[in-house]
């Protein structure tokens, strides 16, 4: 497996590891274990722990008990981070190579590193802002988004045959699974960051009803504080039920959506669509049923950080299929395809680069 390819795999292996990390900090109220940025009460390595230390510490930051424990949830956090941040340098470096430009567009690699630099940022404000909602979801959107950028370049490199696929209305179909996937993980974002997860606390209805009192003005205003209006008041039981129950009905749009793309797959001709089609199912019944438990249990630490993993794994399987989709090549792609074929020789044959396998014209 060459470098390239190696250092993708890799860092899309940690990216994952990353948003559970992150997912474990902040649901066991962690995230601001740490003060300060990017050292922890002035330590870049490890935490206060010992007696002149946790004095120090104690001093400097008088209004923030020294908590050693999640002190060091975050530090392993950002340390996890910090390494997947070298890794994507690296990809960005590699990427940017003449051998490496002359087979690939260094594009999507330094958009890359420009997300990760952009997390880096966000993870900092998350600190100094006091877990801002709007700062926190999208530190989470920014994790999601390179994970997404990592798996894109990925499949990238390893570029299928090119069959024929019949109906092309797949390609809208799985384009809208992949919004709604994106919309309900924000929202699953917002829920999360203004601590709503249990605004309702039974399933199917809500606090007893199908539609509770709900305000949906003070629940989506962004620019605001932790637990607070945007004019300073506290953030009503009414706000956090909006989130909550938004949130459930993104999840409804998320099945709809997701099973009519599995069942197209599942009767689709398309290479692997059986495959693509129960994997799709599977992680759909996976993630409700984490999503339900998660409500009726009183959101264990276990499941709700299983859930953010579901929502990463549903959104790398639905972006695998888009990605695949527009690597396979429909009958008028095949047609145009044959045209240059002949007019690239008397025979019909095609120059191809070894390296990626692909028609070079």
């Amino acid at each position: 497996m060459p470098l390239y390819r190696r250092l993708l795999l890799a860092a899309t292996v940690l990216a994952f590891g990353v948003i559970s990390l992150g997912a474990y900090v902040r649901l066991s109220d962690a995230g601001l274990g740490c003060p300060d940025w990017p050292g922890c009460y002035g330590h870049w390595l490890g935490v206060p722990d010992q007696a002149h230390e946790l004095s120090a510490a104690s001093q400097a930051y008088p209004e923030r008990p020294v908590e050693t424990a999640k002190a060091w949830k975050e530090m392993v956090h950002r340390y996890f981070a910090g390494t997947l941040g070298l890794l994507i340098l690296g990809i960005f470096l590699y990427a940017w190579r003449a051998e490496s430009r002359s087979a690939r567009s260094p594009t999507l690699a330094t958009l890359l590193l420009g997300i990760v630099a952009l997390q880096a940022a966000l993870g900092m404000w998350t600190v100094t802002l006091l877990l801002k909602p709007l700062i926190v979801t999208l530190h989470l959107l920014g994790g999601m988004t390179t994970l997404a950028l990592l798996l894109t370049l990925l499949l990238s490199e390893a570029r299928p045959a090119f069959p024929q696929v019949s109906g092309e209305w797949l390609r809208p179909l799985a384009a809208l699974a992949l919004l709604l996937v994106i919309c309900q993980i924000a929202l699953g974002g917002w829920v999360s960051s203004n601590y709503a997860a249990l605004a309702c606390p039974d399933f199917p209805l809500c606090q007893g009803q199908w539609r509770p009192s709900m305000d949906f003005a003070q629940a989506f205003t962004l620019h605001r504080e932790l637990g607070q209006t945007g004019d300073g008041r506290l953030l009503s039981t009414e706000a956090l039920t909006a989130i909550h129950w938004s949130h459930r009905l993104g999840a409804l749009a998320v099945l709809v959506g997701i099973g009519a793309l599995a069942l197209a797959l599942l009767r689709s001709t398309w290479p692997g669509g059986h495959f693509w089609g129960w994997t799709l199912l599977g992680l759909l019944a996976l993630q409700l049923g984490l999503g339900i438990a998660n409500v009726l249990f009183a959101l264990p630490l276990a499941l709700a950080v299983a859930h953010n993993l579901g929502a990463a794994a549903l959104l790398s399987a639905t972006l695998a299929i888009n990605i695949r989709l527009h690597q396979t090549k429909s009958p008028w792609q095949n047609k145009l395809q044959g045209l240059f074929d002949v007019a690239g020789g008397v025979d019909g044959t095609r120059t191809r680069d070894p390296r990626r396998d692909r028609p070079v014209f």
